[in-house]
């Protein structure tokens, strides 16, 4: 099985939640469209058709993942 590139998914999930704060506060169809362009991505990504599942399967992913990232305040990992 192809497992997907950790930058590639994080960049995703993190314009994916970004565009759904975006929608909440303020529904415009732009940012709806680019929502299902991020959402169908991440989807194909992930071998799903559910987006829900595919954000299940990202997170699932990105902790099996070695981090690189330097961890926050007390030595917890920064948010993804």
């Amino acid at each position: 099985m192809l497992v997907p590139d950790p930058k590639a998914v994080r960049t995703l999930l993190t314009r994916y939640a970004s565009l759904r704060i975006a929608q909440a506060e303020r529904e415009r169809p732009a940012t709806a469209r680019e929502l299902a362009d991020v959402s169908y991505s991440l989807c194909v990504m992930m071998g799903t058709t559910d987006v829900a599942e595919a954000v299940a399967r990202a997170d699932a992913l990105l902790p099996t993942v070695g981090r690189t990232e330097p961890e926050g305040e007390n030595g917890l990992p920064l948010a993804v």
